[in-house]
């Protein structure tokens, strides 16, 4: 009855998360639409590549500070199955704080960072100088975007999924709302797309402000030097750090398998580029059921229940074995069906066939990976996590070095490294959950 009861607290967690994964790649693709329909001198293909530009650095930007949202959900996980209110509070105003002292240095190192960003980046029919007046306009939303970081992750750590869901959804709809009144209707071409971005940003930070007053107004005593104690923020500090190299990892191994899928002879950066977006589906799936295993392993960790800790791990995991089983029955079928839909370049699809075989390993090695994220963010074990990703990073680069840089040779480096990365986090963890 209790694994019953255990399923169905996984599933009302995990449904609204993979949701809210499926809306984020929304913004980018509205924005590109909106843009792909300017007619102005036949410089449409110029702000859609600005647009992917812009967007390329400030998912480069985020992604770095990801931390706020992941600490800040397991710490809020383990003072809620410690029944503590008043470390709830403390965690959610910590990472409120932090979120802000990021976004004020974004904005006041928003020069050197454009500076930066146009010496790495050819500017071809003033396509990057497009980016940058998206770029300026759209970084004033950095105090939105990292303080709703903050509060999503606080929602998840207190076992509320559904509102960063609807939050997620709302900002979809006023970002559209607003790109269609600038652009279409004002005619502010890619300013326009910018401004509808930060609206929709501060839109969704205000309306997640007002369900958290309106849930939890009254029920906690909030003290701004109580929740910047030392000690407490050191541990923040030395938590989110390894979170945050985690990260560092991740963008290292993303970014040189793009590099290096660009040096190949063509059409090997178009076919990559394809199959991983294969991988990016298959995570949208999986991460809902990481943000769940925050939550429930975070509240059975700080509540010292190891028994109801161990059986979600078990729960979690075979819901891991049925998805990627089930992704790999699909892409193993229907791949090359998919990547029609992606593309219809007849040369791209020819080459991609060659390697569609990487796609069906992509979800049984992957999947473990995923889930061990979500379970030991839950669970503070932030040491694990970055030791485990050091070594994979290791392994990828050595592989991909060793087996004479082709294109087998990455996604062998690729696959190997997500393998390392689940073995060594299970092994790692296996006493602390099972003993």
């Amino acid at each position: 009855m209790l694994n019953k009861e255990l399923n169905k607290s996984i599933l009302k967690l995990t449904i609204p998360n993979i949701i809210t994964n499926i809306t984020i790649p929304l913004l980018g693709i509205v924005d590109t639409a909106i843009v792909g329909h300017i007619t102005d001198g036949g410089k449409g293909a110029d702000y859609i590549g600005a647009i992917a530009i812009g967007t390329m650095i400030f998912n480069f930007i985020y992604w770095n500070f990801g931390f706020l949202r992941m600490g800040t959900s397991g710490f809020t996980a383990q003072a809620f199955g410690a029944n503590d209110k008043t470390e709830q509070i403390d965690i959610l105003t910590r990472s409120l704080f932090i979120g802000l002292c990021v976004a004020i240095l974004l904005l006041c190192l928003q020069y050197p960072i454009a500076l930066l960003c146009s010496s790495v980046i050819e500017d071809k029919n003033n396509v990057m100088s497009y980016a940058l007046q998206y770029f300026y306009i759209r970084i004033w939303a950095a105090p939105a975007t990292l303080g709703m970081y903050a509060l999503k992750g606080w929602f998840i750590g207190m076992q509320d999924s559904k509102t960063p869901m609807w939050i997620s959804i709302m900002i979809n709809v006023v970002n559209i709302i607003f790109d269609i009144f600038f652009v279409m209707k004002l005619n502010m071409k890619i300013d326009g797309v910018a401004y509808a971005t930060v609206i929709a940003q501060y839109s969704g930070l205000i309306t997640t402000i007002i369900f958290f007053l309106k849930k939890y107004y009254g029920k906690f005593s909030f003290s701004f030097l109580r929740a910047i104690e030392f000690k407490k923020m050191r541990l923040f500090f030395k938590v989110n750090g390894d979170i945050f190299l985690r990260t560092v990892c991740i963008i290292a191994v993303t970014t040189y398998f793009t590099i290096a899928s660009s040096k190949m002879e063509y059409p090997l950066l178009a076919v990559n580029t394809l199959i991983m977006q294969l991988f990016t589906l298959f995570s949208y799936f999986m991460d809902g059921f990481a943000y769940a295993s925050e939550s429930l392993c975070g509240k059975y960790s700080g509540a010292n229940d190891k028994i109801n800790l161990r059986k979600t791990v078990k729960l979690v995991m075979l819901w891991g074995v049925v998805l990627a089983v089930a992704c790999m029955i699909v892409y193993g079928f229907f791949s090359q069906n998919i990547l029609s839909l992606l593309t219809n370049q007849q040369d791209v699809l020819a080459s991609a066939k060659h390697y569609l075989f990487w796609t069906i390993a992509i979800p049984i090695c992957g999947f473990v990976a995923f889930l061990y994220d979500g379970i030991l963010i839950g669970m503070i074990q932030s040491t694990i996590m970055r030791n485990s990703i050091f070594i994979a990073t290791a392994s990828f680069f050595i592989l991909f070095f060793a087996f004479g840089q082709t294109n087998n040779a990455l996604w062998l480096g690729f696959i190997s490294y997500l393998v390392l990365r689940s073995v060594l986090m299970m092994t790692m963890s296996w006493k602390l959950i099972f003993k």
